[in-house]
């Protein structure tokens, strides 16, 4: 089959539509809900591309294809986020299957993150197996990393591949090797939508990012050589001294090690419970470290007061990347492997595989919302080698 043709749901900006055009489809239709993104897709991409609801299960038109992709939003699966089981935009991944299996398509291609196979939301993932194999298709599950696909970047999403179930096939991933960080973002300077923005002289953020080594993050959760921890920045966070210092590391020990709960990454300790670790009594210096601003009371337990588990990231340059997300941009959460800034547009669309010809506008904020939110191309086109497989 010569071109086949396929239509796109919940498109965003059109990543995963891209690697699907390089692997030698053909769009005839692809709809979003979000106007920005569409028209962003639209001067990159094609005039194809149309702003409409695809909550309501239902299409304006039924344009004739072999495949449908699908990449419902991810928020309410996302173990990064509250992962309501209730979230309405679970449903949107029911709305994707209910127009996939009216436009009967020969394969079918829905994306998500692996959170969708997890706990209790994944009676959702189940359903939707069910109503695809009730409509007369196969099904495999497929959980891909970004980092097969050819770029540097973290990134594991879940494939749901539906076929008719005439045909017989197994279906395989043609892995790529990935190149660095480094090799990745070279070369961008002049390019559309690189423009750098520098920490203001002598901010706090300068004096954290310069403590930040690559490979490293400013995290006090974890002990591990590349978690910087606040009480290692005096300058920016205040001193402390020797025997504070072993208060909060053995708070950061004993948090995770004496679970009170079932659920979470770690509880609030008992002060009986550090005594008796560092053998001393403690009650002065718990105080000394709560005024501080280190500590923090909760109850009758005592907890540190920054529980993030990593903010201020920068990526080894020699390695991959941590996952794009909408907060790319901010030096806050992910700085560059080398300089002390966040990433600029440009190079977050290197990491997830855009080509350099696509430009994108919109507030700045936006446009790292789309390529965040984007799947990447080179994952586009893993996914589209084997469709053309199973065709």
């Amino acid at each position: 089959m010569r071109n086949p043709r396929f239509v796109s749901l919940f498109s965003g900006c059109g990543g995963l539509d891209l690697g699907f055009i390089k692997a030698g489809f053909t769009p005839v239709a692809a709809y979003d809900i979000w106007p920005l993104a569409v028209e962003n897709y639209q001067q990159n991409i094609g005039q194809h591309a149309h702003v409409w609801d695809l909550s309501t299960g239902i299409l304006p038109a039924y344009d004739k294809c072999e495949i449908v992709l699908a990449g419902s939003p991810c928020q309410g699966f996302s173990t990064a986020g509250k992962r309501r089981l209730d979230d309405p935009r679970n449903h949107l991944l029911y709305s994707a299957v209910t127009i996939a299996i009216r436009l009967a398509p020969k394969v079918m291609v829905f994306e998500n993150v692996p959170g969708l196979l997890q706990g209790a939301h994944k009676k959702h993932f189940d359903k939707a197996c069910a109503e695809l194999q009730a409509a007369g298709y196969d099904t495999k599950t497929i959980v891909l990393d970004a980092r097969d696909t050819g770029i540097p970047q973290s990134r594991r999403r879940v494939i749901l591949l539906a076929w008719n179930s005439k045909a017989h096939f197994a279906p395989s991933i043609k892995r790529r090797e990935s190149v660095s960080l480094e090799h990745t973002i070279a070369g961008v300077d002049g390019l559309a939508n690189h423009e750098p923005i520098l920490m203001q002289d002598g901010s706090s953020d300068v004096k954290i990012a310069a403590r930040i080594a690559a490979g490293q993050k400013l995290c006090n959760v974890r002990g591990s050589d590349a978690s910087v921890h606040t009480w290692q920045i005096p300058e920016v966070f205040g001193r402390v001294s020797q025997r504070e210092q072993e208060l909060l590391e053995a708070v950061m020990r004993l948090r995770r090690r004496l679970r009170l709960r079932d659920f979470g990454d770690a509880d609030p300790v008992s002060r009986q419970a550090l005594e008796k670790e560092l053998g001393r009594t403690l009650k002065k210096e718990i105080r000394q470290l709560v005024d501080k601003g280190y500590l923090r009371e909760i109850d009758f337990a005592i907890d540190l007061t920054h529980t993030f588990n990593g903010k201020y990231r920068r990526a080894h340059p020699c390695g991959v990347s941590y996952t794009v997300d909408t907060r790319f941009g901010d030096h806050r959460y992910f700085l560059h492997p080398y300089e002390n800034r966040g990433f600029t547009v440009r190079e977050a669309a290197r990491i997830q595989g855009f080509p350099d010809s696509y430009k994108f506008h919109g507030p700045l904020k936006e446009q790292f919302k789309m390529v965040g939110n984007a799947v990447p191309p080179t994952m586009g086109l893993t996914i589209g080698e084997m469709v053309k497989h199973i065709l």
